[in-house]
């Protein structure tokens, strides 16, 4: 089996780097990984928000499928088109978008981290989490129920259905260590053979009634909507399934640049998924028999078959991006101090971004499981479907009046203007939504909750940890007994870490006090994480010396990347900093953290934060510290 390499990788292309990679190229990767979760979404969007009218009616009115299908366009139109490719590509934080991007590019525009944007990041990215774990689950469960429509499969497939779909799962996520650069770049052109699928079974039954094309009428969605009442507002929710997926436009734009994403959404994309929703709608029209499953009933009997497998395929790699998407979010989290350390592996030691996550792979593999499990169909999981992602939408939208004020320097009445019309959409979206709490929909805010309650955990544990260590003695007072009483020196250097460069570190004082010796050449090192995706060269590296034997050494790294003391310290060495690698010991501290009636969380705060702290990922293999050469010492602390 191949290994994940542990190298750092080297980092994403820049935008000269994109224009000679060739536009077209990367606009077709794009395809594969950007729009795999909302290209599925013909599998079961039409379907579901049809058969709201159809089971209260009795049926359905041509009136019905032409307002259902304008609903759908519009929505897809209005959201992803003139909020995402218009606008919210534009909001780069130096290339790279998403949620948590997102929050990084406004903080480093004011300056500090308000509880606002603390509160839109961990909300974002908590509802990320909980449509990661549906969207594989409703995603190849619905391709894998298209095996019911097979005329030699009815009536006899039903019962492996689920083991199928269970089975295909579980395979996807084990095969995940070995990374997917090697069926990565089959992504793109099979994603775009399944555009050009769904682009022609719509061009196909267009024919049945040219009426449907009526569809692009907006009024035809808003009367649909004032003639249904709170009918029209329970279809709204189902609707929204045609724009889940969204924000991986803004997501991986920074993989691919911001051009390629928006060709690939206005050439190809919506296009496609236009056609194949009118085609859909065209056929309801002239055979209402089809309203079961009017998707995988498109094309004739011999070509059912192909289609099945084209869409299993197509949901796995819809699948696959939402899993990298998780890893992704969760590095960035890592990095930002929103959660605790976990173990990254590397996939590739040439593309950027592959990356391996075994914690967050066997979560999101349990979670799947288990939801596809209960839920039992589609159609069920389509209830749950759609209330974390309009969430995780409004969050953007709310995140980007403050970028356009503060980070585009537009007025703030500009930046509201601009915003609030996409804000009351997705709450509209949002209340229709939250009719599906009590059939479902309250999974993915459960989901979210406990991410919420474990990320704000580990933020005001961490701050109350760093507030200890700053009650401790102070880099100062430490110069000053150097001085005063100077210790027996060895030979070698000795590299302590320190989240607090203006405190002495932990294990520099338990040194000091029971071996009472000291090597001839002390660096105090310090990692921190910039709002930045990607540090820049300039600022990777700060020296500040602080006596002629003790050094200050700073890294910087950016959210987007994996720390490498290693490769950090050779760029020391390269700005000044004299030292053997060889000769080299690098001291960390390992703290026993016990609960106090005095600490300023709740108990089972404490005790939640003690247990995430115990199941971090070691210094040692996160910040890359060459194993042979590290010595931990360990202390209590009560918090």
């Amino acid at each position: 089996m191949h290994k994940p390499a542990t190298s750092t990788p080297v980092a994403p292309p820049s935008a000269e780097t994109h224009r000679k990679a060739g536009f077209w190229t990367l606009a077709i990767a794009a395809i594969g990984v950007v729009y795999g979760d909302i290209g599925t979404s013909p599998l079961y969007a039409f379907r579901e928000s049809i058969a709201h009218v159809a089971h209260t009616q009795g049926g359905v009115l041509r009136t019905d499928v032409i307002g259902v299908i304008s609903l759908m366009l519009w929505a897809l139109i209005a959201i992803v088109l003139l909020k995402y490719v218009f606008i919210l590509l534009r909001l780069d934080n130096r290339g790279e978008g998403g949620t948590l991007s997102l929050m990084a590019l406004v903080q480093r525009a004011l300056g500090k981290r308000t509880p606002f944007l603390f509160l839109m990041g961990v909300l974002g990215a908590g509802l990320f989490y909980g449509d990661a774990m549906l969207t594989p689950a409703i995603s190849v469960l619905s391709a894998v129920e298209g095996l019911a429509v097979l005329p030699q499969l009815t009536g006899r497939i039903e019962p492996f259905i689920m083991p199928i779909t269970l089975t295909i799962l579980v395979v996807l996520f084990l095969v995940q260590r070995t990374g997917s650069g090697r069926v990565g770049a089959w992504f793109g052109p099979i994603c775009v053979v399944w555009f050009g699928a769904l682009a022609w079974l719509g061009l196909m039954h267009l024919s049945d009634d040219w009426g449907v094309l009526a569809a692009f009428n907006p009024l035809n969605a808003a009367t649909f909507m004032m003639d249904h009442g709170l009918l029209g507002f329970v279809v709204l929710g189902s609707v929204f399934l045609t724009v889940t997926g969204a924000e991986a436009l803004y997501a991986d734009m920074g993989h691919f640049g911001r051009k390629p994403v928006a060709a690939g959404w206005i050439w190809l994309v919506f296009p496609c998924l236009a056609l194949n929703y009118l085609g859909q709608g065209a056929m309801v029209l002239a055979n209402p028999a089809t309203l079961s499953n009017p998707f995988f009933l498109m094309p004739s009997e011999e070509w059912r078959p192909a289609l099945v497998v084209l869409a299993t395929m197509a949901t796995i790699i819809a699948s696959q991006a939402v899993i990298s998407g998780a890893y992704s979010l969760t590095q960035q989290a890592i990095q930002l101090g929103l959660l605790p350390r976990m173990q990254i592996l590397q996939t590739s030691a040439r593309q950027y971004g592959q990356i391996y996550m075994p914690q967050v792979n066997y979560m999101l593999m349990a979670g799947v499981l288990f939801l596809t499990f209960v839920f039992g169909s589609s159609s069920a999981l389509g209830g749950a479907y759609g209330v974390s992602v309009i969430g995780a939408m409004i969050t953007s939208s709310l995140l980007a009046v403050l970028a356009i004020w503060k980070v585009l320097k537009r007025p703030l009445w500009f930046a509201i203007a601009l915003m609030a019309p996409f804000i009351l959409l997705e709450a509209v979206f949002l209340g229709a939504n939250m009719l599906k709490l009590f059939s479902g929909g309250f999974v993915p805010l459960v989901i979210a909750g406990v991410f919420i309650i474990i990320m704000w955990t580990w933020v005001r544990g961490s701050n109350l940890l760093q507030l200890r260590t700053r009650q401790e003695a102070g880099i100062g007072a430490l110069m000053e007994m150097l001085a005063l009483s100077p210790p027996l020196r060895v030979r070698g250097t000795a590299v302590f870490l320190t989240a607090d460069p203006n405190s002495a570190p932990t294990a520099l004082m338990h040194n000091l006090k029971h071996n009472q010796v000291l090597h001839e050449n002390i660096v105090l090192l310090t990692i921190k994480s910039s709002a930045s995706p990607r540090a820049s060269e300039a600022e990777r590296v700060k020296i500040e010396t602080l006596r002629p034997d003790v050094h200050l050494v700073t890294l910087t790294f950016g959210f987007m990347e994996t720390p490498n003391v290693g490769r950090g310290l050779a760029l020391a060495r390269d700005h000044g900093l004299q030292f053997d690698i060889m000769t080299t010991s690098f001291f960390l501290s390992r703290r026993a953290l016990v609960p106090t009636p005095k600490s300023a969380m709740p108990l089972r705060q404490d005790l939640l934060f003690i247990f995430l702290a115990r199941n971090a990922t070691n210094a040692t293999e996160f910040f890359h510290i060459p194993t042979s050469r590290v010595v931990e010492l360990g202390n209590q602390v009560a918090i």
